[in-house]
């Protein structure tokens, strides 16, 4: 089958586009290293000549609400766009669990212009929303880490391995359009201020963490609002199994 994932050399894409592959299917990158532009539309047509369906696990630039919506607003349209013209017969996305219940998040805002324009479409569709992965803690320290500290939101989340995610969607793409798939989440709840320590430890890096809601994530994302729903699909690593191997990555 050829496959097209949008996203291609980032996280998840690459991780999807290594799991389909592995499973013998033809697939097509579509990233601007590759070439192919989904804000402009340069390279599109030719990406998807003759692709049966399309993965898209983009992720737009942080900016402001506006500016996000529009960015994933308009890859998001040309992207289709370019699937009718090639007659692809199915779109999966990446989003988010818990994507409707968070206001006032520029990127939340942004998935939520995707699905709009994903469920309004004529491509059929498959919307598969996923929790935060396990890598993202790190990340958050990452972005907002100043001077040694860094302040983190303490979100109660049920976190998943990005393999996992690309498993789901490499299984999701080559079946049949579902609609919306069930929640995809990793197997235990865990608070994210803790994850950060762990993953920072394990690396062998020193930051002081300040749990606060004065940071990127507000109150409005306190309590189960970022937990899966009932009848979730649960991935099988756990947060623990993904920490040892980011251990042994670090050589520690």
């Amino acid at each position: 089958m050829r496959i097209a994932v949008a996203g291609a050399t980032g996280n998840i894409g690459a991780l999807t586009v290594a799991a389909l592959e592995r499973a013998g299917h033809e697939v097509v990158g579509i990233s601007r290293k590759q070439g192919v532009d989904v804000v402009t539309g340069e390279g599109l047509a030719g990406a998807l000549a003759g692709v049966e369906a399309v993965v898209d696990a983009t992720n737009g630039p942080v900016g402001s609400l506006e500016e996000t919506v529009g960015w994933f607003g308009t890859a998001t349209a040309n992207l289709l766009a370019a699937e009718v013209e090639a007659g692809v017969r199915h779109h999966v996305l990446l989003s988010i669990v818990g994507v409707h219940r968070v206001e006032g998040n520029a990127h939340y805002a942004g998935k939520r212009e995707q699905e709009r324009l994903v469920q309004a479409g004529t491509v059929p569709w498959t919307i598969v929303p996923a929790t935060q992965f396990h890598d993202f803690p790190g990340m958050v320290a990452g972005w907002v880490a100043q001077d040694g500290v860094a302040p983190i939101a303490p979100l109660l989340i049920q976190p998943i391995a990005p393999a996992d995610v690309a498993a789901v969607l490499a299984m999701v793409v080559t079946g049949a359009p579902k609609g919306r798939f069930a929640d995809v989440a990793g197997p235990g709840t865990q608070d994210m201020v803790d994850m950060a320590r762990r993953t920072l430890e394990a690396r062998g890096e020193t930051v002081k963490l300040v749990p606060t809601w004065e940071g990127l994530f507000g109150v409005a994302m306190a309590g189960n609002v970022l937990l899966p729903g009932e009848g979730a699909h649960i991935a099988p690593t756990t947060f623990e199994t993904w920490l040892e191997q980011e251990r042994k990555a670090a050589g520690r």
